[in-house]
């Protein structure tokens, strides 16, 4: 791993609880990252934090220190049942089950409940667990709202609030429910409040100067934490090249992990299907995999069981895996701000990657903007269509009948056709 993306902050110069330190031991970390010794000298005064940070950065434990900080200063008398004290919302599922995993390894010794709540999965043992009490509550919007106006929980002990990725709560139509969340803690100036996101776009200030305390505004720009770190190259094949193109690449890359990036959650299913009859071991993840699946493909992809996951939008933000040596832009992003969470897949914690892009026929519109966006040319790669590998078909799925005839939740995109609760 590389030590150029960490500063010169130590954790240990920090006026933590010891419970903290020794979680900040068992995780390895020894110096912060730019966006940690950014935000924690702020969030420790405390004072209200909104920082842009990609994924990856180190944002999640900056977030949980100067979280349990708080509520191990600010311990008080323990009501008969333990309320949320820590509320932090995520965007997607995959994400908050990651910020759950980090809360535990950071928190393991300040003897602090954590609670996770988002949908797809586990209803009651979930609803259970936050009737027994927790003190960080961790979560989706769409299913802490149900368990909320259950009364399994109240929101009115809340010390800290944490939004992670706001930009994509907006872009995945969540505003209205997180306003609802906030409306029902706390005052601002009662609580401790830190937003993250890719972009302070205007939008994302607006609700930052509504529900918080006057924010400190911390930016870390995109291109010192990803594309320093990141081999980029784009092919530009013909919309029929593109599969064995991709086949070819993936026999010469050879026995390491790979990220397979897709538009639309069909042709991640049609990747899996081609990459399968040509000998590779794949698996795809998309809104309409059920939860429990999901969470097993991931973990056999951090075990390394599994060499190739496919995925969608859905797929790239939140998802902690360590050794990513490639991704592959199967699809160029209709979104330059995806190119750049896509690729962050990979070089994560300073260390280097790959990332490959096949600028087709259909998705090469888009390369303009995500140059602009990176603020410089992605390196052009060359191949000679006569060296392209002749395919095995594979054979077609059997599909719901349902789905045939275009029943909703039949459709193409990642997460088409469900309603906002079922993505959550």
């Amino acid at each position: 791993m590389s030590e150029n993306h960490l500063s010169d902050l130590r954790f240990d110069s920090l006026q933590l609880h010891e419970s903290i330190q020794a979680g900040i031991r068992d995780a390895g970390f020894e110096f912060c990252t730019p966006i940690q010794a950014s935000t924690l000298p702020i969030a420790l005064k405390p004072s209200d934090v909104a920082g842009q940070a990609q994924t990856g950065t180190g944002k999640t434990a900056a977030f949980l220190i100067a979280a349990y900080q708080r509520l191990l200063s600010n311990q008080g008398e323990t009501p008969e049942k333990r309320q949320p004290r820590v509320f932090a919302l995520a965007p997607t599922r995959e994400l908050a089950i990651q910020i759950a995993k980090d809360a535990e390894l950071l928190g393991k010794h300040t003897g602090l409940k954590i609670g996770l709540a988002y949908g797809g999965t586990d209803y009651e043992k979930q609803r259970n667990t936050l009737e027994n009490g927790v003190d960080l509550l961790i979560g989706t919007p769409g299913r802490i709202i149900d368990y909320l106006k259950q009364g399994v929980f109240k929101l009115d002990q809340v010390q800290v609030a944490i939004l992670d990725e706001a930009d994509r709560m907006f872009d995945l139509g969540f505003i209205k429910d997180i306003r609802y969340l906030l409306r029902r803690l706390p005052e601002p100036d009662k609580r401790l409040n830190m937003l993250f996101s890719a972009t302070l776009s205007q939008r994302v200030l607006e609700l930052a100067y509504e529900h918080m305390n006057e924010p400190e505004l911390i930016r870390i720009e995109p291109e010192k934490v990803t594309a320093d770190k990141v081999r980029q190259a784009i092919f530009y094949p013909s919309n029929e090249d593109k599969m064995p193109l991709l086949i070819g690449l993936l026999r010469e890359i050879g026995e390491v992990r790979i990220m397979i990036f897709v538009n639309m959650k069909r042709e991640a299913e049609r990747v899996q299907d081609y990459l399968e009859a040509n000998g590779f071991q794949a698996a795809a993840i998309s809104g309409d995999v059920a939860q429990k699946k999901r969470e097993r493909l991931l973990a056999e992809f951090q075990e390394g069981k599994l060499r190739i996951l496919i995925g969608t939008d859905v797929a790239s933000r939140g998802l902690h895996i360590p050794d990513v040596e490639y991704v592959i832009n199967y699809d160029l992003p209709h979104d330059a701000e995806d190119y750049v969470h896509r690729i962050g897949r990979t070089a994560r914690a300073g260390a280097s990657g790959n990332a490959l892009s096949l600028g087709c026929e259909t998705y090469a519109m888009s390369l303009p903007d995500i140059e602009k966006y990176i603020g410089n040319k992605i390196p052009f790669a060359n191949y000679n269509p006569e060296d392209l590998p002749k395919l095995n078909r594979p054979k077609p799925r059997k599909r719901n009948p349902q789905q045939r005839r275009g029943k909703p939740g039949g459709g193409n995109r990642s997460g088409g056709g469900h309603s906002r609760q079922g993505r959550r």
